[in-house]
């Protein structure tokens, strides 16, 4: 019996960690962006995405502006929007999507093409360089937002404009003679053609899926057959080589997370979509592999993917460095989508604390508390005369930015905020998972319907209330960094969730007291970086020393596993959390000269002060620290 994530249409969330977030995507993420894509933010970056449009439909004009990609950004913002309506029906919302959606279908070709940069540029040029101009990436997020907008109001305008444009690119790429070879430069129609099959049913959108995933890295190499006037492959001769596009060899001979970090997990996430829909066993060993290796040699604490600037990739089995990191915030995205995919392909809870790593660190960063700056970058370790001198680590900000002119972040985290409820829960048959813990309520279509209150992450304690009677089997979660819990009534355990089965009644309940302390983690050993450095975790919550606590260079200080690591609540510190408190020891020596001694250090006591990692660089200006020595 296959494994379904329960809708969001379903579940509706309540006061606590994950709607505060959600409101802020509603209420803030959602109307700045819509004002940065119009252009209207003054100081910003110009977008030109809607602009590109109303040129391209001929309401105004003017030339192409901005990237190659960029119809990508308001496709984003329709997908947020549109989630965003169905917990809150808006009307002025509404007929803003409608009138954007239409706008977007006034400068659809008669063929039902549809990219401005190429209706702009030349149509004759349409389809000939897949590899660096994002054409098949900007589809695949039209088609989500299309599917996001129909779910959201049942008008199908829009989705039957999409479903033409898909319909020429299944008539234009293929395996079969006289079709082009190609496949995108940077995966995502791929998870795309997925979802619209699932909404229509129509078997051509997962064969198309499957011809794209398929065909990647094939001989010949479609990318170098591919010719370019007047372009070179800056990658071709790089140790990366094709596989930034996740190019260079066929996906099932693939066995390590290799190239770009993002283009990667929106692969592996079609990978297994893919293995899930079709049974192919192959490319779920493939995927399988992939994962492993990712999360187990490549990942951070935080749930940040690529550590390298060049080309925001992968390099090898744990190089993470703190200082130097890319982990893009859309990275950490992407390791969701991949997260949630493999949970519909097994019932291990190993994906969903990785999807929670990442949520609750990786991905949250990536913006600000107000929802109207956002980090393209999170490093675990920052320093501000670093950040301005040091050309390796220009990328570190100390402070996030209000736009991007590659913006493809600030939209993903929206659309990802208001979509969280599908990440939520699953099913299978009569059992229920609970896959992520926040205050909401569950009404399925076959009558069953239960509640979860909460104060997670900040409290450990679950409690799930039954509110309609039947026999149903309830999975709760024991989240890996857990070392001890309770639950009542007991169950049986495996894979990482407590299965309790049994005829209930209305107004049973469960409770999971899940124990939530602070605790030290060291990094592998391999991990160079980190050798004899120890990162605080609470809960899935990674915490961090900032300046603003704790005073400059940070890497002074030492830590022991033998203090008292103290938790305070600080609910007029950052929108309300927990802070961990604990003495440590400060390098204590001060001399200005470059100085080389046999002496033994000196140190003196510090009080220390650690905060979350997602709300780091909301204050002041400062150093910032992850990985302390001890």
């Amino acid at each position: 019996m296959s494994i379904e994530k329960i809708k969001m249409e379903n579940v509706r969330v309540k006061d606590g960690f994950w709607l505060h977030f959600m409101e802020l995507a509603r209420n803030k993420l959602i109307p700045y962006q819509w004002e940065a894509l119009n252009d209207r933010i003054e100081g910003n970056t110009p977008s030109y995405c809607l602009r590109n449009f109303r040129i391209a439909s001929g309401k105004e004009t003017g030339q192409f502006g901005g990237r190659a990609a960029q119809d990508s950004d308001i496709c984003k913002w329709i997908e947020a929007a549109s989630y965003s309506l169905i917990h809150h029906p808006d009307a002025q919302l509404e007929q803003t999507l409608d009138e954007v959606t239409n706008l977007i279908l006034s400068a659809q070709q008669p063929d039902g093409y549809l990219n401005t940069y190429y209706i702009l540029n030349g149509l004759e040029k349409r389809w000939t360089d897949l590899q660096n101009n994002h054409e098949l990436y900007a589809a695949g997020h039209m088609i989500e937002a299309a599917v996001a907008h129909y779910r959201a109001t049942g008008k199908d305008t829009f989705l039957n404009g999409v479903r033409r444009y898909v319909d020429l690119l299944a008539e234009h790429f293929g395996a079969e003679e006289g079709k082009c070879h190609g496949y995108p430069g940077h995966e995502e129609i791929e998870l795309a053609l997925v979802k619209l099959y699932d909404i229509t049913g129509e078997e051509r959108y997962l064969r198309l899926a499957e011809y794209f995933v398929n065909q990647r890295g094939q001989s010949p190499l479609y990318f170098e057959e591919e010719r370019f006037p007047g372009k070179s492959n800056v990658w071709a001769n790089t140790s990366v080589g094709y596989q930034y596009y996740q190019a260079g060899k066929p996906v099932r001979e693939q066995i390590q997370a290799e190239g770009h970090a993002v283009r990667a997990v929106y692969l592996y996430s079609a990978m297994a979509d893919l293995a899930r829909k079709t049974g192919d066993e192959s490319l779920y060993q493939a995927v399988k592999r992939l994962w492993n290796n990712l999360t187990r040699r490549r990942m951070y604490i935080t749930g940040g993917i690529g550590s390298s600037k060049y080309g925001e990739v992968f390099t090898y089995d744990y190089d993470l460095p703190s200082d130097t990191v890319y982990a893009e915030t859309c990275a950490s995205i992407g390791l969701v989508f991949f997260a949630s995919r493999m949970l519909k392909l097994e019932n291990k809870s190993e994906y969903a604390d990785v999807m929670e790593r990442a949520l609750y660190n990786g991905v949250i960063s990536g913006m600000d508390l107000d929802g109207r700056r956002f980090f393209y970058v999170n490093p675990l370790e920052a320093v501000p005369e670093a950040s301005e001198k040091d050309e390796g680590k220009c990328h570190i900000k100390l402070h996030r930015q209000r736009w991007f002119g590659c913006p493809c972040c600030p939209p993903n985290l929206a659309r990802l905020l208001s979509s969280l409820p599908d990440y939520t829960y699953r099913r299978q048959g009569n059992q229920i998972f609970v896959d992520l813990f926040m205050n909401s309520r569950v009404q399925l279509e076959d009558g069953l319907s239960f509640s979860v209150e909460t104060e997670y992450p900040w409290n450990g304690q679950i409690k799930l209330t039954v509110e309609s009677a039947g026999t149903w089997e309830f999975a709760l979660r024991i989240p890996g960094w857990c070392r001890q819990y309770h639950i009542n009534p007991a169950g049986c355990e495996k894979d990482g969730y407590v299965y309790i089965q049994k005829q209930w009644n209305e107004g049973d309940v469960i409770i999971l007291d899940l124990e939530m302390k602070p605790e030290l983690i060291r990094a592998n050993p391999r991990v160079r970086e980190n050798v004899g450095k120890l990162a605080l975790m609470r809960g899935p919550v990674v915490f961090c020393l900032e300046e603003v606590d704790n005073g400059k260079e940070l890497h002074r200080i030492r830590v022991s596993k033998d203090a008292q690591y103290e938790v305070q609540e600080e609910k007029d510190l950052l929108g309300g959390i927990v802070t961990i408190r604990a003495m440590g020891k400060r390098f204590a020596e001060e001399r200005d000269e470059l100085y080389y001694t046999e002496e033994t250090p000196q140190y003196e006591e510090k009080p220390l002060c650690w905060v979350p990692y997602y709300t780091w660089a909301n204050r002041q200006k400062g150093e910032m620290m992850v990985w302390i020595w001890s």
